[in-house]
């Protein structure tokens, strides 16, 4: 297995790992509380290390050689 594919395992670990931990109303940040906040950054969170899982997959750089 490639090392790569464990990167879509800190989502995973983070949204439902430390959720526990994150179950609480305050502090408020961004005017949202703080559990719902830590649901929209990994979110977020998410789709960015998804996109740097693909670039650094080998198997997609096969169409940009010329």
């Amino acid at each position: 297995m490639r090392k790569i594919y464990l990167l879509s395992l800190v989502p995973f670990i983070a949204i439902l790992g430390f959720l526990p931990f994150v179950n609480r109303i305050e502090p408020f940040v961004l005017g949202l509380p703080f559990n719902m906040f830590w649901m929209a950054l990994w979110t977020v969170l998410t789709s960015v290390i998804l996109g740097i899982m693909y670039k650094l997959d080998p198997r997609n750089r096969e169409g940009e050689e010329k």
